[in-house]
Formats: C-alpha cells, sequence, structure tokens
C-alpha cells in the first residue's frame, strides 16, 4: 500500500479500505442530506410519516448520490472530478419553506429546476464574478441560514413546528426534551470522545440513540415502515410545473451563494487533500455539476444539490483524495433513495429526535458563517454592511408584517432571512467605498 500515492484524485485505495471510507462519507453527511426535505415537506403540509414526506426524503437520498457521481466521475467538462460529496443544502430551507408553505410544491420545485441550470450555466463564468461573493458576503448569508433556522431546530425539540402543534398540551413537554437533549448530548460525547468513523458519524449516531429512546416512550409508530415497497423508481414531475418568477428569482440568487460554497469547498478539497490551488477547469467543472444535480433533482421531486464540507474535513483528516472513494459513497446513497423502506424510517422518527440533531446542524451552519468572518477585518465598512443587511434580512422575517402589503411571492421572499441579508450584502459591498 505504500507505493499508492493518497494524494492522486485517480488512484484508489484497496477495496477493503475504500467501502469503509465511502461509507464513512455517507454517515458523516446523511443527517443533514435528508432534514431539509422533511423541513420543506412540514412546511408544503405534508402530513409527518406520510407517503409524499417519504418520497421526498427518497429523493434526498437519490439525487445526493446522482449528484455526487456528477463531481467524482464527470462528464466532459461536467465535474471537477475530485472527492467532492453533494447533499441536499441548508441553503435553499428558508426560500423553498416559504415558498412551499405559500404557492406549493409545484412552484418550488420548478423554481429548483430553471436556478439549477442557470447555476449550471455559472460554471462558465464563475471565475469572472467570484469578487462579488468575498467571505465578508458569503460568511454573512451562511450566518443568516443558521440563525434562521434555529428557532425550527427549538420547536422540533418541544415537539412540534406548525403554530397549532405549538399550543399543544404536550409542545414543551419533559418527554419531547428529554428526547431531543438525549441527542444533542450522544452527538457531542461521539463527536469529542470518540475518532474516526464515530466521530464523524456523531449527528448520525445522536439520532438513533434518540430514536430508540423515542421508541421506548412509544412515540414511534412504524405503520408507514410496513406499507412501504422496498424498491421504487422516482416520478417524473411529481407535482407539475408552476412557473413563479419571484420564486425563480429567490432560489436563484440562493443557487449564485451555493456555487460560490462550491467553489470554495473544491479549492478546500485540494488543498487539504494535496497541498494545492484547484485548477480552474476544476472549480468550472464542480460548479456544472453542481447545477446539473439542482435542476435533475428538481424534475424528479427532490431539493437542490451542494457541495458538503464536511466532507472536506474527512478528506484533509485521512489524507486520501481518491475520487473512487467518494464514487462508492455516492452509490450508497443512489441505493438508499430507491428503497422507499429506508426512507419510511427516517420519516417516522419523532420531531423531537430530529430537533435534538438540527440544534446541532444549525448551530453548526451559524458558527460556519461566524468563521468565514472571523476573516474579514472588522472596519466601519464592513460592520455597516453586516449590521445593516443582518437587521433587514432576520428583522423581516421576525415581523412579517412589516411587509404585509408586498404581493405574494414578494413578501415570502422579503420575509426568507436569507435573500434580503444576500441581496443587501452584495450591493452594499460593491457600492459602497473601501476605507483607507
Amino acid at each position: 500500500m505504500s507505493d499508492i500515492d493518497y494524494a492522486n484524485p485517480n488512484n484508489t485505495p484497496p477495496i477493503g479500505q475504500a467501502i469503509p471510507l465511502g461509507l464513512q462519507h455517507v454517515l458523516a453527511m446523511f443527517a443533514s442530506n435528508v432534514t431539509p426535505s422533511i423541513i420543506v415537506a412540514g412546511a408544503a403540509g405534508l402530513a409527518f410519516g406520510g407517503a409524499e414526506q417519504i418520497y421526498l426524503i427518497q429523493m434526498a437520498m437519490l439525487f445526493a448520490g446522482i449528484a455526487t457521481l456528477f463531481q467524482t466521475i464527470g462528464a466532459g467538462p461536467i465535474g471537477s472530478r475530485l472527492p467532492i460529496m453533494q447533499g441536499t443544502s441548508f441553503a435553499f430551507v428558508g426560500v423553498l419553506a416559504g415558498v412551499a408553505a405559500t404557492q406549493g410544491l409545484s412552484v418550488a420545485l420548478t423554481a429548483c429546476i430553471i436556478a439549477g441550470l442557470i447555476h449550471f450555466a455559472l460554471g462558465s463564468i464563475i471565475q469572472n464574478i467570484r469578487f462579488m461573493f468575498p467571505p465578508l458576503v458569503t460568511g454573512l448569508v451562511i450566518l443568516a441560514i443558521g440563525l434562521y433556522l434555529i428557532p425550527v431546530a427549538i420547536k422540533y425539540s418541544a415537539g412540534g413546528a406548525a403554530e397549532f402543534q405549538m399550543n399543544a398540551e404536550s409542545f414543551g413537554s419533559l418527554m419531547h426534551w428529554s428526547v431531543a437533549l438525549t441527542v444533542v448530548v450522544v452527538s457531542l460525547i461521539c463527536k469529542f470522545m470518540t475518532k474516526g468513523l464515530i466521530s464523524n458519524a456523531a449527528v448520525l449516531i445522536g439520532l438513533i440513540a434518540g430514536y430508540i429512546v423515542a421508541i421506548f416512550m412509544g412515540m414511534v409508530s412504524f405503520g408507514g415502515v410496513a406499507k412501504s415497497a422496498w424498491f421504487q423508481i422516482p416520478e417524473v414531475m411529481p407535482y407539475g410545473f408552476e412557473f413563479s418568477l419571484g420564486a425563480v428569482i429567490g432560489v436563484t440568487l440562493v443557487s449564485i451563494v451555493s456555487a460560490i460554497e462550491t467553489v470554495g469547498d473544491t479549492s478546500a478539497t485540494t488543498k487539504a487533500g494535496a497541498g494545492r490551488d484547484a485548477t480552474d477547469e476544476e472549480i468550472s467543472g464542480a460548479t456544472y455539476a453542481d447545477g446539473l444535480g439542482t435542476a435533475v433533482a428538481g424534475v424528479f421531486g427532490g431539493l437542490p444539490n451542494t457541495s458538503f464540507s464536511q466532507n472536506v474535513g474527512i478528506v484533509g483528516m485521512t489524507g486520501i483524495m481518491s475520487r473512487h472513494v467518494v464514487t462508492i459513497a455516492g452509490l450508497i446513497m443512489v441505493i438508499c433513495g430507491l428503497i422507499p423502506k429506508i426512507g419510511a424510517v427516517i420519516s417516522s422518527m419523532p420531531l423531537p429526535v430530529l430537533g435534538g440533531g438540527v440544534i446541532v446542524m444549525f448551530g453548526m451552519v451559524a458558527a460556519a458563517g461566524m468563521n468565514m468572518l472571523s476573516t474579514v477585518k472588522m472596519s466601519r465598512r464592513n460592520m455597516i454592511i453586516i449590521s445593516v443587511s443582518l437587521a433587514v434580512g432576520l428583522g423581516l422575517n421576525l415581523v412579517p408584517s412589516a411587509v404585509q402589503y408586498l404581493p405574494g411571492i414578494w413578501k415570502t421572499l422579503a420575509t426568507s432571512a436569507v435573500a434580503p441579508t444576500a441581496l443587501l450584502a452584495v450591493t452594499l459591498n460593491l457600492i459602497l467605498p473601501q476605507e483607507d
């Protein structure tokens, strides 16, 4: 094994190592990958544990795998041919949840398809627009995403997400919080007191622990699992095609931010695994694959995909740069996505279990944004950009009645937290003069 160049993306470790390494990539991103679909399904009013929610979870797994194969195997200019794991992106949750709640999944998924195609086209010019998205802008947007999602995590942990559930007698009960805190505590123990596979799969192991506790408390119903099939082919346009300009603009704006995030992950992967900068071809190929994965997923009812930063950490930790290892991970996700019973088991997870997991995950999203902002010089100019963008973006989300006279989708976008924060951050960064 000593003659293998582990920094070469085209070399593969022995199969006995490659399969466990691929599984490690899956475990590190599995919980984060399926969670956005559960949240958007809830916002759209789909029954918790119902067939439609199970289908969205399936598509999250299936197209995370397919988008990963676009990256690692590639075709022509498409794909970085690097060990980059793709998955369903949290960045889109705010906009898509708002659109799905007010206009339905047909509008939300149509916007994903169109935004994915625009994202794909960015591959040819991504190098030319990177200046618009410095760490100040991307860090602000990621921080806004995390802060927007944290209340969802608390509501889930307390037993529900919808307003009518918040008034239920059991909302905030000790039973719900004991399950959620089990997930948090087990996740932290696994993350910081173990190494390797267990540490990388900490949140997933925490969810399993909370799930087991919930079973013993009588909170889990396996009715949906029993009814689910063992195999299902995805449907083309399961919710139809319904165009809304505002929805397309909102999802496209987040897609651009997602593209810049993928550029960062591509550069981080080559630095961590091979100690070099990413080439222009790798960056544009990664962007093409990102957009194509999002567009194709939308056609079959899946949410947008992006590169997963936690998997970059695995490459850095193991020092194994092989793209074929991540190809194995992608194939595992594809297999999972074709088996509805796996989606049904995930869907049977009580909300407090999921809530405990997303407390950790959403908190980490906000922390990642703060980490990016820590590299930014806190001049008066930059502080003004941060303060105005966050104040308006989060403020409108907290007080949606402030824009109650905006028409339909524009009100949804204005109160999504992410879209106004991103738009203001980009605009202010471009027009405000630099300080001497």
